[in-house]
């Protein structure tokens, strides 16, 4: 009875932290998040893409799909290479991220030219590919409007030649954690009791 007792409570706590059970962003907060991006000079066409974003808010997690092509590092500059920066980039976001239960969900080195490109330039090379879980869009607002994300931010921007950055939601059920777990504890619960039978 313990061992269920306790496999609950830890699974409980997961659900709670994992899950976002707060409502979708009104209107009003998010014409304040966007008050607050605009006046760090956006780009008027990004800011009217995140418009939309914010405004549709499902209060859901999404993934955030990312292309990078990193800078090629010149020691003669005697500027960090561009790992070193996006190091001291992460180590705001990651202590973050986890706070709030956004996670990486895939990550990859990319180690050859695009086989297929249409009505793009400049996309032939990639070197790095992350799709980035969020638990909610207020999550996501919540980090890139801390005022320590605006000095880490440098060290992102030049560490990344280009990248492209944009969010999918659905689809991502079969590899929900939350499901996974409950199935692994069910699974080593019955084993226990059949052992101790």
């Amino acid at each position: 009875m313990l061992r269920w007792l306790l496999l609950t409570g830890f699974y409980a706590g997961f659900f709670f932290w994992y899950t976002n059970f707060e409502a979708p962003l009104t209107r009003e907060e998010a014409d304040a998040f966007l008050a607050q991006i605009r006046e760090r000079g956006a780009d008027p066409d990004r800011l009217a893409a995140l418009t939309r974003f914010l405004y549709e808010d499902d209060g859901d997690d999404f993934v955030m799909v990312n292309l990078i092509d990193m800078r090629k590092h010149d020691p003669k500059t005697g500027q960090e290479a561009p790992d070193q920066q996006l190091d001291r980039y992460m180590a705001y976001m990651w202590p973050a991220l986890f706070r709030r239960a956004c996670h990486p969900v895939f990550f990859s080195q990319g180690r050859y030219e695009a086989l297929d490109i249409w009505g793009i330039e400049g996309a032939q090379n990639w070197s790095q590919f992350a799709m980035m879980r969020y638990r909610s869009r207020r999550d996501m607002l919540e980090i890139s409007s801390n005022p320590q994300f605006e000095g880490s931010h440098d060290f992102k921007i030049a560490a990344m030649q280009k990248t492209v950055a944009f969010p999918v939601s659905g689809g991502f059920g079969y590899a929900d954690p939350r499901w996974l777990l409950a199935g692994l504890f069910l699974v080593l619960g019955l084993l226990v009791r059949r052992r101790n039978r």
